[in-house]
């Protein structure tokens, strides 16, 4: 049977009866941290009976706490995160207790048809031996080798708007000896890679709050200053991790400062630098302002040219960070693409009144 009659198979029996096979990945979260502030892991999810527990991803550090998207944006329109995967499910004997209950029942259900003979086949695949081309089939559900091994399934991201890529790791749960790498027909197995981009897309990164002089009015042709407390340059880690009898795999991303872009939220202004994008200079990003400074050309900030007319305009700030991972079998950082966050604040720019005498 070839990988396409598989793959149809699969599908097939796992819509019938295996549902709850194709699980959905819970976020264990800690507290966003920054470093040496240590870090705390929090667990939860799941179903009734935690019978898919091994599965989960446990995420620690920097992350947001309810299992979803954090707050960094990818700076590579083209990066995603893995929409799917497989990982380590259940033991031999609890795959057969979990398995055979889901067919027996299914197999019963009146008006079944065709869907019959897919599910007679799955069981065939883990009771009978019955294989094809590049996946062995299962004797007794390979109960004989409990403890040696764990069935995997695949792994849905909830964080995936596509559906048809959400649930597109749809293989028949495979086995998998502890300490082998899955067979290489499932190239969706989960890697220390792909546990890097889910902790990249779980990573909360402290806001970005500019502090500005004038703070929050400020007038015609008057330089702006604008600037981060150095408390914002601390390195954030998000860690996700796969840990598990005879299978661990970790991935820690870490994420340091870079650069701070403004956008006056008008076209009559100049930002200082003149690309609005303020570097990190001597382990800070522009000047605090400063008694007599009010003549001086701030290193970071802007000049308004024009008042709001009574209201405000948008300033945006767009802290960038560099990111990198480290994990099992990767101790050198490999570079992710850059991450920002952004936030708005508003402006009120008046114009400078001037008496005649």
């Amino acid at each position: 049977m070839n990988r396409s009659r598989r793959t149809v198979l699969s599908t097939a029996a796992l819509t019938l009866a295996l549902s709850a096979l194709v699980l959905t990945e819970v976020a264990y979260a800690g507290k966003p941290v920054g470093s040496g502030n240590g870090s705390s892991k929090e667990e939860g999810g799941g179903d009734k009976t935690g019978i898919y527990a091994a599965a989960k991803v446990q995420y620690s550090g920097a992350v947001t706490k309810n299992g979803g998207s954090g707050n960094v944006a990818s700076a590579d329109v083209n990066w995603d995160p893995p929409p799917c995967w497989y990982a380590p499910y259940l033991g031999a004997k609890d795959f057969k207790k979990k398995m055979s209950a889901d067919l027996k029942e299914q197999m019963n259900t009146p008006g079944l048809g065709s869907g019959g003979t897919a599910l007679g086949e799955v069981q065939r695949h883990y009771e009978d031996d019955y294989g094809w081309t590049d996946t062995p089939g299962y004797k007794d559900y390979n109960v004989d080798k409990d403890g040696e091994g764990m069935f995997w399934a695949g792994v849905e991201n909830p964080n995936e708007p596509d559906y048809l890529k959400r649930t597109s790791c749809s293989d028949l749960p495979f086995w998998v000896d502890n300490g082998e790498p899955a067979p290489p027909q499932y190239e969706e197995a989960i890697t220390p890679e792909m546990l890097a981009a889910l902790a990249y897309q779980h990573m909360e990164l402290p806001g970005t709050k500019v502090t500005l002089a004038p703070e929050a009015t400020t007038k015609v042709n008057l330089p702006t200053w604008a600037w981060l407390d150095k408390a914002a340059f601390d390195e954030v880690e998000a860690t996700a991790e796969i840990n598990v009898p005879g299978f661990n795999l970790q991935a820690t991303t870490t994420a340091t400062p870079k650069s701070l872009t403004l956008n006056p939220g008008t076209k009559d202004a100049t930002t200082i630098p003149a690309n609005g994008e303020c570097p990190i200079v001597d382990g800070k990003i522009g000047e605090p302002y400063a008694k007599g400074k009010s003549k001086e050309t701030p290193p970071c900030g802007i000049i308004y040219r024009r008042s709001s007319g009574g209201g405000t305009f948008p300033l945006k700030a767009s802290l960038t960070w560099e990111i990198s991972w480290t994990g099992t079998g990767q101790a050198a950082p490999v570079n992710m693409p850059n991450g920002t966050i952004e936030a708005v604040q508003d402006i009120t720019v008046e114009e400078i009144q001037s008496i005649n005498r």
